[in-house]
């Protein structure tokens, strides 16, 4: 179960949803939105993290325009690639370091805040991860990490990146540039999967994955299991 928090920042106050894990405390994470908002996906996979003993934040990224998911169907891609051109990118950034700050400040935290992303997500939860005092990131296809890797320093803290080798929207040729340029920092993790496409983890979307989500999702849990103990 999850309960509506609101996390003071600037312009107004973040919405975010709070998941506990069983035991009721343990370490925090940021769970960082795809392109379709907190859609149903995004709640799946927070309570997967609290099931696996951790406290999780989803914030709602897309609050400033009003809006919280994207509804399955034929033309979710088109309305998520809607909100995304029209987001405040800076205003995102900073919204997620607050994020941090909020989690880190709970009772029921200790041993430190991650942040995991999807897609959009993957990105934003990268640039967070750089300017923050994030403990770990774990980053799904991160759809904005093309450009982001040429301007923002790579993140310095341990970090995982899945990638899809059959990714329609970020080619093999910038995949192989992202990881020269993140792995540049020892405590990086660089995996891909043949066949995969993007947002392979979403079964709600037609590029799901089964076999590189099944194990992309084991490396996830044994890389925060490792750095981000429970």
């Amino acid at each position: 179960m999850s309960e509506h928090v609101a996390i003071p920042v600037d312009g107004g106050e973040l919405p975010a949803l709070l998941w506990l894990p069983e035991a009721g405390h343990g370490p925090g994470i940021v769970l960082v939105q795809e392109i379709f908002g907190l859609s149903p996906y995004i709640h799946r996979r927070a309570a997967d993290l609290a099931a696996a003993g951790y406290v999780v934040l989803a914030p709602r990224f897309y609050w400033r325009l009003g809006a919280e998911a994207v509804p399955d169907g034929p033309q979710m891609l088109d309305e998520g690639l809607a909100l995304v051109t029209q987001i405040d990118w800076p205003a995102a950034v900073s919204d997620g370091i607050a994020a941090i700050g909020w989690l880190r400040a709970r009772p029921e935290v200790e041993r430190g805040v991650g942040l995991v992303g999807f897609c959009f997500g993957g990105g934003l939860a990268y640039h967070i991860a750089a300017e923050s005092d994030a403990d770990c990131l774990v980053s799904y296809y991160g759809s904005a990490l093309p450009g982001l890797v040429d301007t923002v320093p790579p993140v310095a803290v341990p970090s995982l990146h899945h990638f899809g080798e059959a990714d329609a929207y970020i080619d093999a040729a910038a995949v192989e540039r992202i990881r020269r340029i993140v792995q540049s920092e020892p405590a990086c993790e660089f995996h891909t999967y043949p066949g995969a496409d993007h947002a392979f983890d979403n079964p709600d979307f037609v590029l799901f994955h089964e076999a590189a989500s099944r194990l992309a999702w084991e490396r996830t849990l044994e890389f925060l299991h490792r750095v981000l103990p429970v």
